[in-house]
């Protein structure tokens, strides 16, 4: 017989309620060494390390250095977009970001925002086509092989137009006219700012932040999150300064927005051995792991963490993603065609991030490349300005024709001119029997010059795996009941993507729950 949902919920409490009792007996018998601080009942709650360590070192503070309503660990798209909201809502706020700049890996993200529309009604003043944000959905929840929580993306597709109408107006951001389809999508709803960079974002929301009287603390790392048991609510931060470490108070709510782990190597290595350290990284030196480890500390449950992504476009040697690595995501949808050493196809183009990364790996050949012209940099909201600066830095290589630019790139120029001329014919015909790509009637073929090569290869670039919260944003421990006053959202949050992100979702989500987490907390009394 099926259980009764209350009667449920009473059984997860006194469950918890034992272990808290059990967790108070065993620090309190492995800490004879520490009576003093044991039999004052400071000790904080603590499930990592040794029992035997955990009592001396998580001490519960006796007074708190200061105190805010509503504390965001975090200074990228989400933690911004909470502190903004929260900060509208009369909320105390601070951002407490642990670099010496914000932004994190926000502010270097390719400045692409998928929206089925926007206040300018782009894509039908381009006739791109119909969407809506169920196509969105469908195509979110099927790029991520279904791992996704449909709740979760019904949320992200629906908030994002609001959301980036309201960095338009609240921020004053500025797009590009002009939208994309990029891998994965089945219509052409990707955005980019006139930036073409991450920081014409994040610019936007601090701007939105700060009018509201959020405040950003630089160099400030956190270092553990206080709570004393398991029915207890986040009480506070300790952080680490350089005035030394100090104990913030939290009156309404924490929330984490400190992204994702791609660059500890170890976290990436416990959760998916296949990613190997000699993989490139994206992402900026402070994406680590160590604020998602201190909420599973405290009995917050996580999910879906081997689910890490390659970025199949990032610069091969150094793996970074600069401008021109932007190109072969936003260049799909007119007509740029990707090509091996060899000059074959080797993929469809508009295959997801993980397909196109894996087929790359596969060939064993690096790097590959992307092959576009001039008539398609406008069209995917690229910048003649941007392409000369991508030539003068070696990225870009231009050729008035295919055989020169075979030539410069060192691909058999014979292969290169057999490819591209059936490719033409593919977007003529309307059908790609090679590789069975979606042939639409805004692809331009490539007869055209001048052209050009950007080299490309994989670099582990997101993990869609982390913590799991609910449709409020609030972080779920592992009995599956909210913790009190603790919210996440952003990269260190799962159950958006699923197996892998598509591209230009991260900042629509980011943004999305952002928004919900800081409204939320503070709404907390």
């Amino acid at each position: 017989m099926k259980k009764d949902a209350s009667n449920e919920k009473a059984e997860r409490t006194e469950t918890k309620k034992e272990v808290a009792a059990l967790n108070r007996r065993d620090l309190l018998k492995t800490s004879l060494g520490f009576g003093a601080i044991a039999a004052a009942g400071a000790l904080g709650l603590h499930f990592s390390g040794s029992k035997a360590e955990a009592a001396p070192l998580r001490q519960m503070p006796k007074k708190w250095d200061e105190e805010y309503d509503v504390v965001i660990i975090g200074s990228g798209f989400a933690g911004l977009a909470a502190a903004a909201e929260a900060a509208a809502a009369g909320a105390k706020a601070v951002i407490l970001e642990k670099m010496p700049t914000y932004g994190g890996n926000s502010i270097i993200n390719g400045g692409v925002y998928a929206s089925w529309d926007d206040e300018y009604h782009l894509r039908q003043k381009l006739n791109l086509g119909n969407d809506s944000p169920e196509q969105h959905k469908t195509d979110t929840l099927k790029g991520g092989d279904f791992y996704g929580f449909p709740e979760l993306v019904d949320i992200l597709t629906k908030g994002a137009t609001p959301a980036l109408n309201w960095m338009i107006d609240k921020g004053g951001l500025k797009i590009r006219e002009a939208v994309t389809r990029a891998g994965g999508h089945s219509a052409y709803r990707t955005h980019t700012c006139v930036e073409g960079v991450g920081r014409g974002f994040t610019e936007a929301i601090k701007k939105i932040a700060e009018g509201k009287g959020a405040k950003i603390r630089l160099k400030t790392r956190v270092t553990w999150i206080w709570r004393k048991d398991v029915n207890s609510p986040v009480a506070g931060v300790e952080v680490e300064t350089a005035k030394g470490k100090k104990n913030i108070r939290i009156k309404k709510a924490l929330i984490l927005a400190s992204g994702g782990f791609s660059r500890d190597i170890e976290m990436r290595k416990a959760f998916n051995p296949g990613i190997v350290p000699e993989f490139n990284c994206t992402n900026h030196p402070g994406a680590t792991g160590e604020i998602l480890r201190f909420a599973q500390s405290i009995g917050a449950d996580s999910l879906q963490l081997a689910f890490i992504q390659l970025y199949p476009f990032a610069e091969p040697e150094t793996g970074i993603l600069d401008t021109p690595a932007v190109y072969p995501f936003n260049g799909v949808g007119y007509g740029l065609v990707y090509v091996s050493k060899e000059g074959k196809r080797f993929v469809n183009e508009l295959e997801r991030r993980d397909v196109c990364s894996y087929a790359q790996i596969k060939l064993g050949q690096k790097p590959t490349y992307s092959i576009f012209n001039d008539k398609m940099v406008i069209k995917m909201g690229g910048s003649k300005e941007e392409v000369e600066k991508g030539i003068k830095k070696g990225r870009f290589i231009k050729a008035a024709t295919i055989a020169e630019l075979a030539g410069k790139l060192k691909i058999p120029a014979d292969a290169l001119q057999a490819t591209i001329a059936k490719h033409n014919q593919y977007i003529k015909d309307g059908k790609d029997p090679e590789q069975n790509k979606p042939m639409t009637k805004s692809m331009i073929p490539l007869e055209e010059g001048p052209f050009y090569g950007v080299a490309q290869w994989p670099a582990v670039h997101h993990t869609m795996g982390g913590l799991r919260i609910n449709k409020d944003a609030q972080v779920i421990d592992i009995w599956g009941d909210p913790i009190p006053r603790l919210y996440a959202a952003g990269e260190v949050a799962g159950g958006v993507h699923g197996s892998n992100r598509l591209g230009s979702n991260a900042i629509p989500d980011c943004v999305v729950f952002g928004r919900i987490a800081g409204l939320n907390a503070a709404k907390e009394k």
